[in-house]
């Protein structure tokens, strides 16, 4: 499925700002799995300086510095993306979960793709014996890695509430876990949790997500959102597989990956530092639109 992907960020700021540095991880990350046509960033107001670079998981990243004062900033992400990812129509199998850690902590390559990257706490995933003893129940012994997971995704999705108002992007796994509410990133981060507290190499990816209208309702422009889910390593025959605890799937064409690493700090959209006094003001707008209807987006 090819994709016309548009992402307007805008910071409107109660004073104006002097000086801001952005790190924007907003391209969308080649894969064999995901193949990257075209992309383009347009920064309102024009930045003095623009730097590129290649982060520590693979993923594209622009350092954008703007010295002119304003107070409202403009942020315009637009890609083509070309995704080709089977559906999992029963994701079972796979080979007993203890064999998929004894093998991840076995793996000696430092590749991209290697689970050793995956397989530590971090501050924001830090393993927790609450947390843990909560994955367990999925992870019984000898149980297939795949089913295993997928019943975890299918948990997390049962027992905790949605609530965009009770986290934020400094939440803590355990926090998320503890009050039973949260986002996709807290989701995402309660899984990887409880994966690592078992052995299990797992990843924070982040992204986008295609949403469909209501039966009969017209599809909104700007409705998508940037979303978050797990990867994990299944061992070195199936490699990783993509994990949606927020929606309870297996990830597939209607998933597309920006950017993947530790935790949501490894790969945050937009982050960075601005020079100013006051609040600020962030709407955000997300098209995931199929090339056949790329064509009613506006520029």
């Amino acid at each position: 499925m090819i994709y016309s992907l548009r992402h307007l960020t805008t910071y409107l700021y109660e004073k104006p700002v002097t000086f801001a540095r952005c790190a924007l991880r907003l391209s969308p990350q080649a894969a064999p799995d995901q193949s990257v046509l075209s992309t383009s960033l347009k920064i309102t107001p024009v930045p003095t300086r623009i730097e590129n670079h290649i982060g520590q998981f693979g993923e594209p990243v622009v350092t954008a510095i703007i010295e002119t004062p304003h107070r409202e900033l403009k942020i315009l992400a637009s890609s083509r993306v070309d995704v080709i990812r089977p559906v999992r129509t029963a994701p079972l199998g796979g080979e007993a979960w203890e064999r998929v850690r004894e093998q991840g902590f076995a793996v000696a390559g430092l590749d991209l793709g290697s689970p050793a990257h995956f397989l530590y706490p971090t501050a924001m995933t830090a393993t927790h014996p609450a947390i843990s003893a909560y994955a367990a129940i999925s992870f019984t012994p000898g149980r297939p890695v795949i089913e295993a997971a997928f019943d975890l995704t299918r948990r997390i999705k049962a027992d905790f509430v949605y609530d965009s108002d009770s986290t934020d992007v400094r939440t803590l796994a355990i926090d998320a876990f503890e009050a039973r509410h949260g986002v996709c990133q807290d989701f995402a981060q309660i899984m990887i949790a409880g994966l690592r507290g078992l052995g299990l190499a797992a990843a924070y990816v982040s992204g986008y997500l295609r949403t469909y209208p209501a039966p009969g309702r017209p599809r909104l422009e700007g409705a998508d959102a940037t979303h978050a889910w797990v990867d994990l390593w299944c061992g070195p025959h199936v490699g990783w597989i993509g994990f949606d605890p927020t929606n309870a799937l297996v990830v597939a064409e209607d998933h597309i990956v920006l950017a993947k690493g530790r935790d949501y700090s490894d790969v945050a959209p937009i982050g960075g530092v601005v020079l100013g006094s006051g609040e600020q003001v962030i709407k955000v707008g997300v098209d995931v639109t199929p090339l056949e209807m790329a064509t009613s987006l506006p520029a």
